[in-house]
């Protein structure tokens, strides 16, 4: 039975819901390390280095993932798929509050970050399919905020279960790894499997199938995969850095303890999800004063690099208000460009959306990954974290570079 337009809208709208809390989970899950890392670095008696390993061991099985994901996706019903790899990442979570050795918890980490890379192809293919260009960004924004959220609900959990007892950083893990069951149910209940099922084989278009124009090689060799290969190596290399290495920063770097430092860890995520929203909510009310979609698509991404850009600053900012500020602002871009991003990539394919998301998840991640340990490396040499910070805020804006200057420039001015 065909759903009226209004009924149709609100559940399309909680779906994207629900990919919002896909997305917390997966966050949680992965930013639980990065705030008990000190306590992982003298527990386990790391070197700044080895703990840059475990990121770049999650990093690397995710690029793995990204693609292997990414062709699944393509293939078979994300309704279907997406609960399973949600279940079995939730999973490698709740066996890290277990882990007694430094290579148990590469183990974990790497089985971590090969099954939460199912969440992107999934979910940017959902979003793909149930709405249209013009709200994507927006949709895509929603999808994205559940980073945030659950980077602000991680700081939390640790503030009301750490003690000053060895260990008390276990039972965390476990308790966020079981939350994806309750989404699992949710989920199956939500969604019809017609309309997350893969794209029809062939579909005629004056007398040539649709298909046999969008294929995956053109979707790759083109001036806008090139364009995406810069956007997302760039906005993830800052991105990533930022939230593997900001708790030490201020712990080490500023002199934060630590629940100072996990106080602002909230406000700082509170922000990420404040840009996200906003780059969403601004491209919809540009289109509607008539701008063209990748115009409106554009201007907020390059607003987000700009303020990602502050962050050049960091050098020259000890602790107190101003450092306060200046990330505030970096926060509110760093997650902003993302949404931006996921819809300049959906326009690369329709058929072949999931292999596109996750090859450029695999380039994104076999990029910034390896930056890890030698970022740890410096911090080893010169006990500072501030000028590799600083470099990267300005990868942003090369992106934002590639894209005004890259872009076909008819499809740009397509309403």
């Amino acid at each position: 039975m065909q759903q009226p337009p209004a009924s149709r809208t609100l559940w399309t709208w909680w779906v994207c819901g629900l990919l919002l809390c896909a997305s917390t989970i997966n966050y949680m899950d992965r930013q639980t390390l990065a705030n008990v890392s000190e306590r992982i670095t003298r527990e386990f008696s790391l070197s700044e280095a080895q703990y840059g390993y475990l990121e770049t061991a999650f990093g690397l099985a995710f690029a793995t993932g990204a693609l292997v994901f990414g062709i699944i996706a393509d293939r078979t019903n994300v309704r279907f798929l997406y609960p399973a790899v949600l279940l079995l990442w939730s999973l490698m979570g709740f066996l890290t509050g277990f882990v007694e050795t430094y290579l148990g918890l590469m183990l974990c980490r790497l089985l971590l970050g090969f099954f939460e890379a199912g969440h992107w192809p999934c979910a940017l293919k959902t979003t793909h399919r149930l709405l249209p260009p013009e709200n994507r960004t927006l949709g895509n924004s929603v999808l994205q905020s559940g980073t945030a959220i659950g980077a602000i609900v991680t700081p939390l959990i640790m503030l009301k279960m750490l003690t000053d007892a060895p260990g008390s950083w276990r039972p965390v893990f476990q308790i966020i790894a079981a939350v994806g069951s309750v989404w699992s149910i949710l989920w199956f209940f939500s969604t019809r499997t017609e309309d997350l099922a893969p794209v029809p084989t062939v579909t005629a278009v004056d007398g040539e199938s649709a298909v046999d124009q969008d294929t995956f090689l053109s979707a790759v060799f083109s001036r806008k995969f090139l364009i995406m290969v810069i956007m997302v190596v760039s906005i993830n290399a800052c991105w990533h850095l930022f939230r593997v290495w900001m708790p030490k920063f201020l712990q080490s770097g500023r002199g934060y303890d630590e629940r100072s430092m996990l106080k602002f860890m909230f406000w700082y995520n509170t922000a990420t999800d404040v840009g996200c929203i906003s780059a969403g909510l601004l491209t919809r009310k540009l289109h509607q004063m008539g701008y063209s979609v990748h115009r409106s698509r554009t201007t907020a991404f390059g607003i987000c690099a700009m303020l990602v850009a502050l962050g050049g600053l960091i050098p020259w900012l000890s602790a107190g208000n101003l450092l306060f500020a200046v990330l505030m602002l970096v926060a509110c871009g760093s997650l902003g460009l993302f949404p931006c991003y996921y819809t300049f990539s959906q326009e690369l394919s329709t058929r072949h959306q999931g292999k596109v998301t996750g090859l450029l998840g695999t380039i994104a991640w076999c990029t910034s990954s390896p930056l890890h340990p030698l970022f740890g490396h410096i911090v080893d040499q010169t006990k500072s974290y501030d000028s590799g910070m600083a470099l990267v805020c300005g990868l942003p804006v090369l992106a934002f570079l590639a894209l005004i200057t890259l872009w076909p420039a008819k499809e740009a001015e397509i309403p």
